[in-house]
């Protein structure tokens, strides 16, 4: 299989296209001869007969279905690749771990729209530290807390408040606002992963009992049963309402800072562009 070209399926492609071997020859601007043991080397790597030829036409055999099927996808894939390393400019994926960047969501995928039509614009939920950065499930990454990966460089885009996700018959939930101190006797739900809470929250005198959960479904299903609570950015409030559960403001607890991540020494063409459209969201939101 090591020995499979790109030339060789872009040879197949154009037989079963032009429907002969003197019309692939033109359409690729090469010798028939040269058509010809292309497709020989091709079928030589694979083991398999791909055409079926007589006088009259060419048609693909059973097993050359499959091939010209999966080589077409592989040709647009690699034209899809040398476009986007060419420009960086027809693709961008963000990552983020849970509610991408809350309340501004729809408005960031719009204004992107609108002032770059030539880009499309992909967020792309990734559970880990770095928002799929790392894994390179994303070009850039929105996260909630620091990342200690030197690879990745960081920007400081909004500030979140912090809010307490309840049970909607939980006795706190009649309250307007809580305090930290009013959830020491409780167990609250974390993501060790991706999440901002951690006992540190709390003085070391009075932390609670804190228990992990492993995706915001899990957290949000596990908070609706009264089997905990959770503390958490309000972009997850916005991000993911449900019924049977309230969301409470943490009035003595710290803001969260929103930040887009990037490769330092690879970073998007688009960086700058995003920054500046989600700062100005999060500065006029």
């Amino acid at each position: 299989m090591d020995d499979v070209e790109l030339r060789q399926l872009r040879c197949l492609v154009a037989i079963v296209d032009e429907g002969t071997f003197t019309d692939a020859a033109i359409a690729l601007g090469v010798s028939q001869a040269a058509v010809s043991r292309t497709l020989a080397g091709l079928e030589r790597s694979l083991g398999v007969r791909l055409l079926r030829r007589t006088s009259r036409e060419v048609t693909p055999t059973a097993t050359g279905l499959r091939v010209v099927e999966r080589a077409r996808r592989v040709l647009a894939d690699v034209a899809d690749l040398v476009r986007e390393a060419g420009s960086g400019h027809t693709r961008l994926r963000i990552g983020y771990a849970w509610s991408a960047v809350g309340r501004h969501t729809v408005a960031f995928q719009r204004g992107w729209t609108a002032a770059h039509p030539g880009t499309d614009l992909h967020l792309v939920r990734v559970n880990t530290a770095s928002a799929g950065l790392g894994e390179g499930a994303c070009d850039l990454a929105v996260v909630r807390r620091p990342l200690a990966d030197r690879r990745f460089d960081t920007a400081i885009v909004g500030l979140e408040r912090r809010l307490c996700a309840l049970a909607s018959d939980d006795p706190l939930a009649r309250r307007r606002s809580v305090r930290l101190a009013e959830l020491t006797d409780r167990t609250v739900l974390t993501d060790r992963r991706t999440g901002t809470t951690t006992p540190e929250l709390w003085p070391a005198e009075s932390r609670p009992a804190v228990e992990e959960t492993h995706s915001v479904d899990d957290w949000l299903t596990e908070i609706a049963a009264g089997r905990g609570v959770g503390v958490t950015p309000e972009s997850t409030a916005h991000q993911y309402p449900r019924p049977g559960i309230v969301y409470r403001p943490v009035r003595d607890a710290e803001p969260v800072a929103v930040r887009l991540a990037w490769w330092r020494d690879d970073p998007h063409p688009a960086r700058h562009a995003v920054l500046e459209l989600l700062s100005e969201l999060y500065r006029t939101g």
